[in-house]
C-alpha cells in the first residue's frame, strides 16, 4: 500500500522510540512458551478477512481507549501488529507513552506473515 509523504514521516519519527520485532523472533517467544498477547489493530473488516492464531482484536482506532480493560497491567506483554507494521508502531508508541513497559510492534505485520506462509485463523 502506498502511504502519503506526512504519514510515512510521522511513522519514520516515532520509531526510534519504540521496539519492533521480527516474525522468526516472534515465532521463536512463541515456541518458548513465553508469555506474548498479540493484539491484531487493523480494522474490523481486515481481521474479519483473517488473523494470526491467538491475537486478540483491539482496532487502531480505539487501542488507546479500550486497552486497559483488556489489558490493565502496563507491565504485560504486548506485540501489536496491523497489514505493514505503520498502524502497529503508532499504537506502540501511544500505548508506551501511556506507560506500557512490554509493548513491541511485529515488523512486516499481517502481510509479512502471509508473505512466509503462515497459518491464518478465519472468524467461524
Amino acid at each position: 500500500m502506498k502511504h502519503s509523504a506526512a504519514f510515512e514521516k510521522l511513522v519514520s519519527e516515532i520509531k526510534p522510540h519504540i521496539t519492533e520485532i521480527s516474525i522468526d523472533e516472534l515465532i521463536d517467544k512463541r515456541a518458548a512458551k513465553e508469555p506474548i498477547n498479540l493484539v491484531d489493530v487493523r480494522e474490523d473488516h481486515e481481521w474479519a478477512a483473517g488473523y494470526i492464531e491467538g491475537a486478540f482484536h483491539l482496532g487502531r482506532g480505539i487501542i488507546e481507549r479500550d486497552i486497559e480493560k483488556h489489558f490493565p497491567d502496563r507491565s504485560t506483554p504486548l506485540v501489536l501488529y496491523c497489514g505493514g507494521g505503520y498502524r502497529s508502531a503508532l499504537a506502540t508508541y501511544s500505548l508506551k507513552e501511556m506507560g506500557y513497559k512490554n509493548v513491541l510492534s511485529l515488523k512486516g505485520g499481517f502481510r509479512g506473515w502471509q508473505e512466509n506462509d503462515l497459518p491464518i485463523c478465519h472468524k467461524k
